[in-house]
């Protein structure tokens, strides 16, 4: 193992100096070993791990336990477990590198994490998600065995309202630079004057000196579009003692502007040069864009007004956990984009470096969030315990790496803090926007406020430059008379509540609220603890989307929404007790499956033609049930039963569907949407017959031999003539030849006791999921899925 250690890292530095000069960034991922349970001696380099579990990160430690609801999490937290684990690392660094500095950085840890290195304490980090980096240079064996080992804590709770996960669950990376270099996370773009003309571009580098001599250096930035064409480009030379700020300034004609139609990115290329000799590459990706919050017309992006049609989630992956995953992220944001959404809070935590990435590429509007907790606590040992050391710097460090960004243009302070009722708040509120405006003066700051009024600490402060409201969307239309000249943005909304495929019958316009109130218990609901797909349950804080939406779609001074929650959570299942264990809020269920109301969405947030209807068609003969139909781009909708028309419907004022209350009768419901007589779409569904066969439908067919990638793979009952059985249950087992593993299942249904990383899994309603991860050799996956009573079915995927 030592001798690939060696070849890998020697390896890697002649890369990195091909490539970017005599930097570079490398994974440091693999090879660790794991222990779950705190051992004393762990963090000395003598100590002798053989016996641990030999894994990659990122890892949570978490997702792989079983649920309980005597785990110290509660149900807030998922009720899987926490405690203590210990990771431990060998690693070669050449002796080339004797007179570089070598850092490791890591994106984030949950909780409290200790690190260091051949014995040396690092440090400790106590919240679970920020990003940091050590210096370990003067620790160092050059060309021998080194031994970092991080302790990690999450045995104290709960410190989470929601499932935290557990581990190095983020990132690691092990940084080499020469001694004059670019500082971590060292430069900042912006762009004061925009247009589609031309557009100024300013560039500030920090550059670190570590030799203790004074140097000359030039400093040169190229700035390249995403052809690979380079426009615009400049140096200068400098003295540099300890260490400088410097500033370019950058004409760009013709550029392409940031839109989330058409997210174009340009990258800043710095170098450092000494004596000639190129010591330090640093690469800044980022967007030319222009936007403000209007009074009246709400956000004007490069001019032109634009909604915001957002979402807030959770960091769980579902049945992968908070192990971040970069394919896994990007699934998520394509069926959100899907949808229409535009948006994305990262609640209620500064998110992995991977989401913003991907949200700058895909074309989503951030609103980045740095807490859920000031001074005051919500859980015994959350953030409260670590505010009055930590909030500064945690705070500081999340806008100097995320201020780049082309995606982030809100920051948040805070979600529902306690403080907003105590005049501690306002302080508070002016230093955390103090420091956010230290740090970056293009974006407005705000703070996710659930008792909005001027009443509110936080608010009264004068401290957010875009006043946060958490839902009482019945105080939208008054916000202009309540806050003259003020902007608002609904940072939290809805909070409706379904499960997937499941309908109550009763009269599908009878709106509930459960339950009826947030701190009263719940003893009613179904005794399944399932809750009706009909957008017509909310929580008694909220809404039903339709309810909050019908308001955000009149206002044009509203500048957009969050929706509580784009995805399903692991963690807080309101309303229900355990066994629930995983939340019933979002527009698209844990194993990323969309609900109806998906459609609604996508009817109005979208252009694409739209014919939604629901429910399924496998009822009992005397039922009443009411067919729902989400359309758009057309003046109507006729429904068929049997051939028979039972009628056209069309929506009146601010309706967003159309719904007719039939008697049941097996056989096919037809709809035909039109526009001026003519069709636009027709969609039916059909009364399915007996379980059949298994059908497998994967999201890709080819993935990357990388050992990361993935293929998400759905697994439908059908019967024999290809109908989905909506009610169907089967244990569905999966089995894996070829260079691919199952490491996660799933159906979506709140209330599963199965374990995520089982390789099988029952169905819910029809369905459930594998997730597939490839190898890291090219070749082929064959998945086979069996059940007892039904034709199995095999999909291949390519690992290329």
């Amino acid at each position: 193992m030592i001798k690939r250690l060696i070849f890998f890292i020697s390896l890697l530095a002649f890369s990195a100096g091909t490539i970017a000069q005599n930097k570079f960034r490398a994974s440091f991922n693999n090879d660790w070993t794991f222990h779950l349970g705190n051992v004393e001696g762990a963090e000395q380099s003598s100590f002798d791990n053989a016996g641990w579990r030999e894994l990659s990160l990122p890892h949570d430690w978490s997702i792989e336990g079983a649920f309980d609801q005597h785990n110290a999490a509660g149900t807030g937290g998922g009720a899987l477990p926490g405690g203590i684990g210990w990771y431990r690392k060998y690693f070669i660094v050449p002796a080339s590198s004797k007179n570089k500095i070598t850092s490791i950085d890591f994106d984030g840890v949950y909780l409290n994490s200790e690190v260091w290195i051949n014995g040396h304490y690092l440090g400790l980090r106590p919240y679970g998600f920020s990003s940091f980096r050590y210096d370990i240079t003067p620790y160092l064996n050059y060309g021998s065995k080194n031994v970092i080992a991080v302790k990690v804590d999450n045995s104290q709770q709960p410190n989470s309202r929601w499932y935290s996960g557990s581990g190095i669950y983020r990132n690691v990376w092990l940084v080499t630079t020469d001694k004059i270099f670019v500082d971590h996370w060292g430069t900042y773009i912006t762009t004061p004057k925009v247009s589609r003309l031309s557009s100024t571009v300013n560039l500030e580098v920090k550059v670190i000196n570590a030799t203790k001599e004074s140097q000359n250096i030039t400093i040169s930035t190229s700035i390249f579009d995403m052809s690979g064409k380079m426009v615009a480009g400049k140096s200068a030379n400098s003295f540099v003692k300890d260490g400088l700020n410097d500033t370019f300034q950058f004409t760009i004609k013709n550029p392409t502007l940031w839109t989330i139609e058409n997210p174009h990115l340009y990258k800043a290329v710095t170098q450092i040069t000494r004596s000639g000799k190129v010591v330090d590459e640093y690469t800044t990706p980022f967007g030319i864009r222009s936007f403000e919050f209007d009074v009246n017309k709400g956000l004007m992006l490069n001019g032109k007004p634009v909604k915001i049609n957002g979402v807030c989630d959770h960091h769980d992956l579902g049945c992968l956990g908070a192990a971040i995953n970069t394919r896994a992220l990007e699934r998520q944001l394509e069926i959100l984009k899907g949808m229409g959404c535009n948006g994305i809070r990262t609640s209620h935590n500064p998110p992995a470096p991977e989401l913003l990435d991907l949200c700058d590429k895909m074309g989503f509007i951030v609103m980045d969030e740095a807490f859920d907790m000031w001074k005051k606590q919500k859980n015994r040992y959350d953030y409260h315990l670590h505010w009055d050391q930590w909030h500064k710097k945690d705070l500081q460090d999340m806008i100097l790496r995320d201020r780049n960004h082309p995606s982030v243009f809100i920051w948040s302070i805070g979600n529902e803090i306690p403080e907003q009722g105590d005049t501690s708040g306002i302080s508070i509120a002016r230093e955390l926007a103090g420091l956010v405006h230290e740090l970056d003066t293009t974006r407005p700051v705000t703070a996710a406020c659930d008792r909005p009024g001027k009443q509110n600490n936080i608010i009264k402060s004068g401290a957010l430059d875009l006043i946060g409201y958490n839902y009482h969307q019945q105080m939208y239309a008054g916000f202009q008379q309540l806050f003259p000249g003020q902007k608002i943005i609904s940072t939290e909304s809805v909070s409706a509540l379904e499960t997937r495929g499941h309908y109550d019958l009763l009269p599908s316009d009878s709106i509930r609220r459960w339950p009826e109130r947030w701190d009263k218990p719940f003893n009613k609901g179904n005794a399944d603890l399932t809750v009706s797909a009909y957008d017509n349950v909310s929580a008694p804080w909220g809404s039903t989307h339709e309810e909050t939406w019908k308001v955000i779609k009149k206002y044009d001074f509203i500048s957009g929404q969050f929706i509580w929650t784009g995805f399903d959570y692991i963690g807080e299942p309101t309303p229900y007790p355990w066994p629930a264990r995983s939340s019933y809020f979002g527009v698209i269920d844990l194993a990323g499956f969309p609900k109806d109301v998906y459609y609604m969405y996508q009817s109005e947030w979208t252009n694409k033609n739209v014919l939604h209807i629901f429910p399924h068609w496998n009822w009992k003969q005397g039922d009443v049930v009411d067919v729902w139909a989400y359309y758009n781009n057309a003046d109507e909708v006729e429904l068929y039963l049997n051939g028979k028309s039972l009628g056209k419907r069309s929506k009146k004022g601010d309706d967003l569907h159309v719904y007719w209350r039939i008697n049941y009768e097996p056989g096919i419901v037809k709809a035909i949407s039109r526009k001026n007589g003519k069709t636009v779409l027709t969609k039916e569904i059909k009364t399915a017959g007996a379980p059949a066969r298994i059908v497998l439908v994967a999201d890709r067919k080819s993935i990357k031999a990388d050992g990361k990638d993935l293929s998400f793979i759905t697994a439908k009952v059908v019967d024999a003539n290809g109908v989905m059985v909506p009610d169907a249950d089967h244990l569905i087992h999966f089995a894996v030849k070829g260079n691919g593993m199952v490491i996660g299942t799933d159906n979506g249904l709140q209330t599963s006791m199965e374990s995520f990383k089982a390789s099988e899994h029952k169905a819910y309603n029809g369905m459930c999921l594998a997730v597939i991860q490839s190898k890291t050799k090219a070749g082929t996956v064959s998945l086979t899925a069996t059940a007892d009573g039904l034709q199995p079915a095999t999909l291949l995927v390519a690992v290329k």
